[in-house]
């Protein structure tokens, strides 16, 4: 049995917004899973906010960078927020970036090991360790590859604090492409289309709808009608086609790129920092150790 501790009662508050003798109560419920204690209290209707794990922040920037039918979008992490304005940081990244498409390496390791002016990726940003003063560290890349008649939206949000790479099918517009990346930036789809949604994850959030109208106290013979419209409501949420257009909340996504004559084809969004540990000093604690000494 995992020990209910007061961390992880930290953590899951900060998860889903609910006081804490809610979170304790819930993780004693199930022996301390975290993920388990989300679901508990989402199906018993207490779960405010899911304020995602994976929104740790951590800092540096996202890049893309387009070079006829090739593109790519690259993280670059820094310790603190500072570096992240620091012109020599941002010409790394932006040059990482190009290089990224000139090259087309298939992972991080090849990705290293493309030739710069200077020496290698690898090596220049162990340079820039020792220059800037901080860890740098080349944390991830895609690129992507486009036919003549396809279109590529790329849009940096808060100078690449959140950077979003799209694929248009069916129209070379570049603002139309740009327009859909700008949404996927604001909104944070999970999906292109709710085709994409695995079976596990919709039999998980049936699960957990099922019990919520059930604690709610309805007859069982509206049950069923209400678990598939709150299930269809979860779908179009999380896809991207089925989600309303930001420049125009009368039409959804798809919709809009539809009058365009097009379809999307694919998406990527890089968040600065997303699933990164931030390591945070307890001020009282450590204040509270010196003392015990």
């Amino acid at each position: 049995m995992t020990q209910v501790t007061a961390q992880l009662v930290k953590k899951l508050r900060d998860m889903t917004g609910v006081g804490m003798m809610d979170a304790k109560k819930a993780l004693v419920a199930v022996e301390g899973d975290i993920d388990k204690a989300i679901d508990h209290l989402r199906e018993n209707g207490m779960a405010k906010a899911a304020k995602k794990a994976d929104r740790v922040a951590a800092e540096g920037l996202a890049s893309v960078y387009v070079e006829g039918n090739n593109a790519a979008i690259v993280e670059i992490n820094s310790e603190t927020d500072f570096v992240s304005k620091n012109e020599q940081f941002q010409t790394l990244v932006a040059e990482v970036t190009r290089q990224v498409v000139e090259a087309n390496p298939a992972n991080m390791e090849e990705a290293l090991e493309i030739k710069t002016a200077n020496g290698t990726i690898g090596s220049e940003i162990m340079e820039a360790n020792t220059v800037i003063g901080e860890k740098i560290s080349f944390r991830r890349f895609e690129r992507v590859t486009k036919d003549d008649n396809a279109a590529f939206g790329a849009y940096l949000h808060m100078g690449g604090r959140i950077a979003v790479l799209v694929l248009l099918d069916g129209t070379t517009d570049e603002e139309v492409a740009r327009d859909v990346a700008m949404h996927i930036a604001a909104i944070n789809p999970k999906y292109v289309s709710r085709d994409q949604v695995s079976q596990e994850e919709i039999a998980h959030e049936t699960k957990v709808l099922t019990e919520q109208a059930l604690n709610e106290g309805k007859p069982a013979n509206i049950v069923e009608k209400m678990i598939q419209g709150r299930l269809n409501k979860y779908l179009a949420e999380i896809s991207l086609v089925d989600q309303s257009f930001v420049k125009n909340p009368d039409q959804t996504v798809g919709e809009f790129v539809a009058s365009k004559g097009a379809t999307v084809k694919s998406f990527i969004r890089f968040e600065v920092g997303e699933g990164i540990e931030k390591r945070e000093d307890n001020f009282v604690d450590e204040v509270m150790s010196q003392v015990n000494k």
